[in-house]
């Protein structure tokens, strides 16, 4: 089955957060802080799917607040800081919720990812993911990490369901 034909299948997105909603570039600033940037279309396709009642998930090795706080804001309550075991996290969270890995989507970026992949639906990447995640994955984006590769692989799967630009729904 290609790609294309299991976004029919996807209830669920599951992401990594830095290098997937970021550029994996991380400004340190005193006394212990760091910032990061998110491209705003990632944001809207975000909070558009939650409207849509699809369930998103963030797992994560990082263990900044701020990231919680954004998808909070978003609509996104399953927020999984300090993953050092990804797969583990996954595993309770399908477990938790009632699906099954087969409607999950995965986008992730680098070698952290790398079991999770072959464990959902559908794995993809941003561009710029590392060799070892690009080869792997059922899809690379054609857009980078931080500059629309969420919103980008969002926007295909609720158009592949019917579900993208309902006039109806087009309020942040």
């Amino acid at each position: 089955m290609n790609y294309k034909e299991k976004l029919k299948n996807i209830t669920t997105f599951v992401f990594d957060f830095d290098g997937v909603f970021t550029d994996g570039i991380v400004y340190l600033l005193p006394p212990k802080e760091f910032l990061r940037t998110m491209n705003v279309r990632d944001s809207y396709a975000v909070q558009y799917a939650v409207k849509k009642e699809y369930r998103i998930a963030i797992i994560t090795g990082g263990n900044s607040e701020m990231v919680t706080e954004r998808m909070q804001y978003l609509g996104v309550n399953d927020v999984f800081l300090r993953s050092s075991d990804k797969v583990k996290v996954f595993e309770n969270y399908i477990a938790e919720k009632g699906i099954t890995a087969a409607e999950v989507l995965y986008m992730g970026d680098d070698l952290p990812d790398y079991h999770l992949m072959s464990r959902v639906g559908l794995s993809v990447c941003p561009n710029d993911a590392v060799e070892e995640i690009r080869g792997v994955v059922d899809y690379v984006s054609p857009i980078k990490g931080g500059q629309g590769c969420v919103r980008e692989i969002i926007e295909q799967v609720l158009k592949s369901q019917g579900k993208w630009f309902d006039k109806d729904d087009l309020h942040w």
